[in-house]
């Protein structure tokens, strides 16, 4: 058994992290600049290796938790991608995840510590390796999985608008949505709850604040915006 094992070359296995967030801007991509070679000084998703003890699911959660400090956040594999040449630096087999968050609940500083920035998602500078790849792949699976799930309000705060919710969504679709049908469309859904506060920084008159009632929606038959 040890011969076979030692008889195949070995690789380096790592995980990317494709973070999404959500703000008045519309939906971004957490973004960094490379601080060492190969692609010095390139815009990266935030990645790592996975240690020899610890499983890819939880390497992909520490390297989450070093750039925004946060925990229990939503994270879902995309896939292995492992072209021979795709790292000039040696061969690496990088298994890449998408997570969902609230911009503003992540930790300011330690995104500054690591040269990051969110960039608008319509606005992505060239990417090294093959991490636009790795983007494009996520996005589509987050739209599919935004159609039958309510993963979308992982990135809102608490409380939210409307107008928010369906920005949140014409951002997931890259498309418009009509207002009526939208709003006729939340009002069927029995854990999308209106609470007795308002939000007074969008408007003059003031809009009523929402928030999403998960052990609701685990009673609900279904899902679909």
């Amino acid at each position: 058994m040890t011969n076979y094992y030692s008889s195949n070359p070995t690789f380096y296995v790592g995980v990317d992290c494709i973070i999404f967030g959500f703000s008045d801007d519309g939906l971004s991509l957490l973004l960094l600049k490379r601080n060492f070679e190969p692609a010095m000084g390139e815009w990266s998703l935030m990645g790592g290796f996975v240690q020899s003890d610890e499983s890819v699911d939880d390497a992909a959660k520490r390297v989450l938790r070093e750039l925004t400090g946060l925990e229990k956040v939503y994270m879902e594999q995309v896939g292995a991608f492992g072209s021979v040449r795709r790292d000039p630096g040696e061969r690496v087999i990088s298994v890449a995840y998408y997570a969902l968050i609230n911009i503003n609940a992540s930790d300011r500083q330690l995104v500054q510590e690591h040269n990051a920035s969110w960039v608008n998602i319509n606005e992505l500078p060239p990417l090294i390796f093959d991490h636009s790849t790795m983007v494009a792949q996520a996005r589509e699976l987050m739209k599919q999985k935004a159609s039958a799930e309510p993963i979308g309000f992982n990135l809102l705060p608490p409380l939210f608008t409307l107008t928010q919710l369906q920005s949140l969504y014409e951002a997931i679709y890259g498309e418009p949505m009509d207002k009526c049908n939208f709003r006729k469309r939340v009002a069927e859904m029995d854990y999308v709850e209106k609470t007795d506060k308002i939000d007074r920084q969008s408007s003059r008159r003031g809009a009523a604040l929402y928030k999403f009632n998960d052990r609701v929606y685990r009673q609900s038959p279904k899902f679909k915006i």
